[in-house]
């Protein structure tokens, strides 16, 4: 057993630089677990500067001032920002509201439909299941009632850490902007001086993970925008709101689009039933998701390392349970990272005792 651990460990650790990788990622990965809650503000304004950085670097090619460019850039996010704030944020809590207010009617009309349904398909559904169904849609609803009612009781610790956020992550962002060298050499000075294994993973990721933030961030504004005037051009209720849950389903491979077309789809049928205009809305909102997937991802990802959709799965499940929200959207390039340093390991292939 002992020369088992004793081998494997000559062949993987024998490189020092393969230990100092190694001490890295374990040390980054407590940092991130345990002190990730308190670090949010700093993560938050780490991905927006990645999102930007790629504005500030084409001002820079056509010969831009760099601070100029950071000021440029920075400007332009305090106004998307403010137009976020003072425009979709009281759109979306108006419809919101307001679903909330609709929701016990649409249960109503789906309760007398379901009940429509044993005496349509009598061999197929018997009363009791439709009775069943409905007292376990009761209950759900019931505990999303408490949840709220929850939400709505602790919200000022909420709406202290929302300002903390509108003041903290800005002022971050502008710095990761204006200082991101000055931030590199600080960082560089910690690490070895021979460091040929870990540049080359640095670079590699930096690049995937730079590729993948800017990708996803403009994958999410398209693909909302687009569900955004088609469901406002065909009249569907609550738009904004749809369009904002649609645009966000894409950091969730696979699943996300899956998720999201449930409300889609009843609302739609709630507002229209199963008439021309429900047809015309779910061909549409196909032709979307086919774009997205087909057109959209290849032309934004094309240069993302492949990773096998089971692969990407298990990540979305062990960096979202880990993280919620964050590791969901690390999740591929985490994968990603994890690809990359395995492949560029160094290994020290076994000795071959010679045959006798």
């Amino acid at each position: 057993m002992f020369k088992v651990l004793r081998d494997w460990m000559q062949r993987y650790f024998s490189d020092e630089e393969a230990v100092v990788l190694a001490v890295l990622l374990f040390l980054a990965f407590t940092a991130v677990l345990t002190l990730g809650g308190m670090l949010a503000p700093v993560l938050a304004g780490m991905v927006l500067a990645f999102l930007m950085q790629g504005l500030v670097n084409a001002l820079e090619r056509v010969r831009v001032p760099t601070r100029l460019a950071v000021l440029l850039v920075f400007a332009l996010f305090m106004g998307a920002l403010a137009v976020f704030m003072l425009v979709l944020v009281p759109l979306l809590w108006h419809q919101l509201i307001t679903l909330f207010n609709e929701l016990p009617g649409m249960l109503g009309k789906w309760q007398s439909l379901l009940l429509l349904l044993p005496e349509r398909y009598p061999h197929l559904v018997s009363d009791e299941q439709v009775l069943h169904a409905i007292e376990s849609v009761r209950g759900e609803i019931g505990k999303f009632g408490q949840w709220a009612l929850t939400f709505s009781l602790s919200s000022l610790p909420l709406l202290v850490n929302a300002m903390i956020y509108l003041v903290l992550v800005p002022i971050l962002v502008f710095f990761f902007l204006k200082d991101r060298e000055l931030i590199g050499r600080w960082v560089s000075g910690y690490l070895p001086r021979q460091r040929t294994l870990l540049n080359r993973v640095g670079s590699e990721m930096n690049r995937q993970i730079a590729n993948y933030i800017r990708g996803k961030g403009i994958e999410i504004l398209i693909c909302g925008i687009a569900t955004y005037i088609a469901f406002i051009s065909l009249g569907l209720n609550y738009a904004a709101l749809l369009a904002l849950l649609v645009g966000l389903s894409v950091v969730v491979p696979y699943v996300g689009a899956v998720v999201v077309t449930v409300p889609v789809t009843l609302i739609a049928l709630f507002q229209w039933g199963w008439g021309d205009q429900f047809i015309y809305l779910m061909t549409v909102y196909a032709i979307i998701q086919a774009l997205d997937g087909n057109v959209l991802v290849p032309l934004l990802f094309s240069e993302a390392v492949s990773l096998h959709p089971v692969a990407i799965i298990c990540a979305v499940l062990l960096f979202g349970g880990l993280w919620g929200f964050w590791g969901i959207f690390f999740a591929i390039p985490l994968a990603t990272l994890i690809k990359a340093v395995l492949d560029a390991w160094p290994r020290q292939e076994p000795s071959v005792s010679p045959l006798l």
